[in-house]
């Protein structure tokens, strides 16, 4: 009889019911891994709890299998995911250790997808957990609602909120699966006192946000930030609610349509060309409970949680998210300096120049770099190292072979995860010596990080005296000092610029 590769692995009790996942066994049939798939952490915002925060799950009986993904949140377009379907009924989590863990034994990763808050999954085949599991961790991915359904405000969900509030349910997502962890990790193998979370893009800029969420304090002891939204300006309540309003007074006749429907009203709210400095809606929000100010505003005030902290950028941020933005000519960038930067569009000109229309498509993808992602992870960095010494930054340089630009937003997710073959037998890149060279120092540093919450020997510390990071590429070595003239030039605009409220800024002719 041909040997099962999947064999059952004994179930686990969880506080809703028992759970059974497979084991995985490793390229030379060793290192075997647990994994569980498909675990529901809340019940299903399906209904009336659509746009509401989770609830806690109704338990079941038996032994429920945990032998495939659940369903992705709703998303269009959707990522690559291992997942079968879409559904409102997708709070699932994703669990691997290996396969011979002791109770309580070993550190947690709980990764958070990135997409803007508006796509990803926790079953993308680039963030699959078994590689990190096999360095001695237990790896966690999940889905959290996205877009409108995970950010939508509205008047009347705020009068029926015990905290006269709303919004912002894809991060109150995040903290239920996060307290599912504390309260079930250890009979997984995991410490639920040794939890890293780390997280690319938006899901990095949740992070960010719960750095400073009295509501996310003890539910992780450690964190990871790759390329993170963070210090973006967030609409308020009120801004948001008047958003959702524009879409229906009715809130009932809302949830009455269907998943679909709802998801067709999204560019009703979302602009063809972000504002760089001004808050964009369907993400978080300054909600008064979860949210409380703004971001920047919070950093540079009583400061984030202090923990053991990675964070990072990659050196080409900006080129494949702008890549379609319609500013071509000398014109329109002039235009986008003055709709971004009022009163100082000269000095991020001279900053930023372009003196040919050719010029403009690099400049804006700088500008929406350094705004984006590099002044945040700067100021994170900042704002943490003061409060703990234990700060680490690095810069994310490794070109795959044959790749012109870059690297680009995300691009090191796969090494991360030590998922280069995966990536590449996916119509990926192409990958070779070096990088799973840097992949296996990127594993083994992140999975050793969330061991003892150290990076010693590793790259030096960060102080904002030294603005130490770790460049990460081919070669490896320290450096300082990224970007710090265009940098500090934002930090001016910032803390010069009028707090009266301002409108988003978008390119004159368009809607």
């Amino acid at each position: 009889m041909a040997k099962n590769p999947l064999p059952f692995f004994p179930a686990v009790d969880t506080s809703a019911g028992k759970v059974q996942g497979t084991i995985r066994r490793g390229p030379a049939d060793t290192s075997a891994v647990s994994a569980f798939l498909g675990i529901p952490y809340a019940a299903p915002p399906v209904g009336q709890l659509r746009w509401r925060p989770p609830r806690a799950l109704a338990p079941w009986s038996g032994i429920r299998s945990a032998s495939r993904f659940g369903p992705d949140c709703w998303q269009e377009p959707r990522v690559e995911s291992l997942a079968r379907s879409l559904s409102e009924d997708c709070l699932y989590l994703n669990i691997w250790a290996p396969a011979d863990a002791a109770p309580r034994s070993l550190p947690v990763m709980v990764w958070l997808h990135g997409g803007s808050f508006e796509s990803g999954s926790g079953a993308e085949p680039s963030c699959d957990g078994a590689a990190l599991a096999r360095l001695g961790a237990v790896v966690v991915t999940l889905n959290y609602r996205l877009g409108i359904f995970g950010f939508l405000a509205h008047p009347s969900l705020t009068a029926e909120s015990a905290e006269g509030t709303s919004g912002n349910y894809g991060l109150l997502d995040q903290l239920a699966a996060l307290a599912w962890i504390r309260d079930n990790i250890a009979g997984f193998g995991g410490d639920p006192a040794r939890v890293t979370v780390f997280g690319v893009s938006a899901g990095a800029a949740a992070i960010s946000l719960f750095l400073t969420a009295p509501l996310a304090d003890g539910l992780f002891q450690q964190a990871i930030l790759q390329s993170p939204g963070t210090a973006r300006a967030l609409s308020s309540l009120g801004e948001a609610e008047s958003a959702g309003l524009s879409l229906s007074a009715d809130l009932d006749a809302l949830r009455k349509r269907s998943a679909r429907d709802v998801l067709a009203m999204t560019p009703l709210l979302v602009p063809e060309v972000r504002g760089l400095t001004t808050p964009r809606p369907l993400r978080p929000i300054r909600d008064g409970w979860l949210v409380r100010e703004d971001e920047r505003a919070a950093l540079k005030g009583h400061g984030p949680r202090p923990m053991p902290i990675i964070l990072g950028t990659n050196a080409d941020e900006g080129t494949r998210l702008t890549q379609d933005w319609p500013v071509r000519s000398l014109e329109q960038y002039r235009e986008f300096l003055r709709a971004n930067f009022p009163g100082r569009e000269e000095a991020f000109g001279a900053l930023y120049p372009a003196e040919t229309d050719d010029e403009v498509a690099a400049r804006v993808a700088e500008l929406f770099a350094d705004t984006q992602f590099n002044y945040g992870i700067r100021l994170l960095a900042r704002t943490m190292s003061a409060r703990e010494r234990r700060t680490w930054r690095y810069l994310f340089t490794r070109r795959h072979p044959g790749q012109k630009d870059g690297p680009h937003h995300t691009d090191e997710v796969p090494y991360v995860f030590g998922s280069l073959d995966v990536s590449a037998q996916r119509g990926g890149n192409a990958y070779d010596a070096t990088d799973h060279a840097v992949s296996a120092l990127m594993m083994k540093s992140w999975v050793a990080f969330a061991a003892s919450g150290d990076c010693a020997g590793a790259w030096p510390p960060y102080t904002t005296e030294s603005e130490r990071y770790l460049e990460i590429g081919d070669p490896t070595v320290p450096s300082h000092g990224w970007r710090g003239r265009m940098l500090d030039e934002i930090e001016d605009y910032y803390s010069i610029r009028d707090d009266s409220p301002q409108t988003p800024a978008s390119i004159p002719g368009r809607p």
